[in-house]
């Protein structure tokens, strides 16, 4: 086992390579010209011209089909449409001005339209599945049979009539999509609140959070300012008025777009000869039909229950304190009295742990790790404009040459979009354009009075986004655009960064880079022991939570919409999944349900826990003891991360573990926080 020292030089040795190769200069930074909102329109246009061009080279083939005179065209008709939707994905998030977001929102629906003209077109979907592939590379093999897939999914061997309703109903879901996800962008709230109810928060919390002129304090709805509240604050009227306001941004106004999605995307369906849109959706994923996800929530139902019913009895019991005749815990309680049976039960305050995790130093730390970890290093490019100052750009060097290039897009602001996502900016082809990815995360920021002091959820979604920008890097050095990471299924898109997660509850990583911002002393040994038990406790209610958000997703899409009413969905599957006592406003969570506004997550939320499944699987493969040690961090990066999509995710799960996934994994996950910490941990990070 290696000691913190060697951990240490191993970071070092992997960054004195930060001298190497940047980034080609024919890729210059996104906004590097400093785009105005008809520079961004033209540069979209330009990528559709191209788009169209590559696809007229293709059509005009009248020899035998091959991969030179087909795909070759067909790929870069992907490159060009992926390249500018994922731009204006970035504008229509991120971007400050709501104009330039409107103008990325119809940009949006016009690229929408160009790929489902590609997506319909017969000569197109004749011209791929009449090429001979059969000498070409698995990789090559797979693409094709893939888009041959795809493309009967979208109904293009359906008549002339039907393919057009398709295409309309394609452009209409495209539209109420984007729409679902700007209400929810755009309806920011604010909670006001007296000062004593933040009694509780920290104190670097309530300095931010100074009384205006009329002595009321003003909360919204951002992440950094709801969830300290949410499980902190001892004011059980402020929580629940924060709770209701968070989750309900987007209603009303999402309850009607989502009863169109749903009956747009329900016909959809049925064109296409399927009973229904979670089974259409499920066609080309792992979980392969509907009914399957049903199964497949049942059973990770069945697997949580005993062990939430044990946290919710300690739950309880810190309830009754206050409340002697209380017999059930509301939503809204959950983790105020999560974080009460840790220090009662645990030793633990999650606050006693903020001290030592500022953002600068954390930044530091997950970048170090995943340099370790997949052996590369990160150069950040200086003075680079980009749309929003407190942005960052860096390159991904491995071996002496950029790799990739990253954007970290890291504090809330009016009009961002909430939450945290790795979302790309472009595909990596090997040979023509290095990938590149935006993390869009809502952190607290520092200032020169405030540290920007992080919880251990913050960190936690730290560490799950930077294992979807690595997978999108590392697995995006491929010969297609249309194979990068991204285009795993999307029932496995989700396992690298789940993975990635438990990174954060190792000593050893914690002890590199977690230091007090006054002292510098580092985290000690005995907190951190404390914290990996106590920060298990509620695993088995959130993933109860987590099931009953994806059978929302499930049962909004399962039959015909016509008779669906999503306030009764959501408070049902919450009472089914949950132990939790939904409050009246859990009705109107879908409205601010993102996943439900994305087309590939829209029935297909288990995504999520069928993938925290396999990355538990994943991460035992691991030197616990340490782990950055031994074969496996390179192991995973050559035969997981590094193929990209370029293989059936099936394949990535075997050639890692050597068998099919199985659940032994998540359940010893699951009773983690029942299970007394093993005696070598004591002596880990020393």
């Amino acid at each position: 086992m290696c000691s913190c020292k060697g951990f240490l030089a191993a970071i070092l040795l992997s960054f004195a390579t930060v001298t190497a190769q940047e980034m080609p200069k024919n890729q210059p930074p996104v906004w590097s010209a400093k785009p105005d909102i008809p520079v961004f329109e033209r540069t979209e246009n330009d990528r559709l011209a191209a788009a169209q061009q590559s696809l007229d080279r293709l059509l005009a083939v009248r020899a035998a089909r091959t991969v030179d005179n087909t795909l070759v065209p067909y790929d870069d008709v992907i490159r060009q449409l992926n390249s500018a939707a994922d731009f204006a994905n970035i504008v229509e998030n991120l971007h400050p001005d709501k104009s330039f977001r409107d103008s990325a929102t119809l940009m949006t629906t016009k690229i929408s339209s160009a790929r489902s003209s590609v997506s319909l077109n017969p000569a197109v979907y004749r011209a791929l599945a009449s090429m001979d592939v059969q000498n070409a590379d698995l990789a090559t093999r797979h693409y094709v049979q893939r888009e041959v897939l795809a493309f009967r999914l979208n109904g293009v061997d359906k008549d002339d009539a039907t393919r057009t309703t398709l295409k309309k109903l394609r452009d209409q879901l495209a539209q109420d999509q984007s729409t679902f996800q700007r209400n929810i962008i755009d309806d920011e709230r604010v909670v006001e609140a007296a000062p004593d109810e933040l009694d509780g928060l920290p104190q670097d919390y309530i300095d931010r959070h100074k009384p205006g002129a009329d002595g009321r304090i003003r909360i919204t709805t951002s992440d950094p300012d709801a969830s300290p509240v949410i499980s902190s604050a001892k004011s059980d009227s402020l929580r629940r008025r924060l709770w209701d306001a968070s989750y309900n941004r987007g209603y009303p106004s999402n309850r009607e777009v989502l009863r169109r999605m749903l009956r747009t995307r329900y016909e959809m369906a049925t064109l296409l000869g399927y009973a229904s849109w979670a089974d259409y959706r499920a066609a080309d994923k792992m979980i392969k039909n509907g009914p399957n996800i049903g199964r497949f929530l049942d059973e990770l139902h069945a697997a949580s229950r005993p062990i939430a019913q044990r946290e919710l009895a300690l739950e309880l019991a810190e309830k009754r304190k206050l409340d002697p005749g209380a017999k059930e815990i509301f939503s809204y309680e959950f983790f105020r009295l999560s974080e009460l049976v840790r220090r009662a039960q645990f030793d633990f305050d999650s606050q006693s742990i903020r001290p030592y995790l500022p953002y600068p130093e954390v930044k530091q730390g997950v970048m170090n790790t995943a340099a370790t970890l997949f052996h590369v290093s990160f150069k950040q490019e200086m003075n680079v404009p980009a749309w929003h100052p407190s942005v960052e750009t860096w390159d991904v060097i491995d071996h002496g040459k950029a790799i990739g290039r990253f954007y970290l897009d890291m504090y809330p602001r009016p009009g961002k979009i909430g939450g945290g996502a790795m979302s790309v900016l472009l595909d990596g082809v090997r040979g023509k354009q290095l990938p590149e990815g935006v993390l869009e995360c809502n952190l607290p920021e520092p200032t020169a009075t405030d540290p920007g002091l992080m919880d251990y959820n913050d960190v936690v979604a730290f560490f799950h986004e930077f294992g979807h920008l690595m997978h999108h890097i590392l697995g995006g050095q491929q010969q297609w655009a249309g194979i990068g990471a991204t285009s795993v299924e999307t029932d496995f898109i989700e396992t690298p960064s789940q993975m990635l997660e438990e990174w954060m509850l190792s000593p050893q990583v914690l002890a590199s880079f977690a230091r007090h911002y006054k002292t510098h002393e580092p985290i000690p040994a005995d907190l951190v022991l404390r914290m990996r038990r106590a920060l298990s406790f509620g695993a088995a209610n959130l993933v109860e939570f987590q099931t009953a958000l994806a059978a929302t997703s499930y049962d909004l899409h399962k039959e015909n919409p016509e008779n669906i009413d999503p306030d009764a969905t959501m408070i049902n599957d919450m009472r089914r999944f949950m132990l939790l006592t939904p409050i009246p406003s859990d009705a109107h969570r879908y409205a601010s349900f993102r996943h439900l506004g994305s087309e590939d997550y829209s029935a297909a939320f288990y995504t999520y826990l069928w993938d925290k499944v396999i990355a538990e699987d994943f991460f035992q493969q691991f030197d616990q003891h340490n782990l950055l040690a031994g074969d496996a961090p390179m192991r995973y990066r050559r035969t997981v991360l590094e193929p990209g999509g370029s293989v059936p995710a099936n394949d990535l799960v075997k050639n890692f573990l050597g068998r099919p996934q199985n659940t032994v994994a998540f359940q010893r996950w699951l009773e983690r926080e029942f299970e007394p910490v093993p005696e070598h941990e004591s002596s880990s990070g020393q």
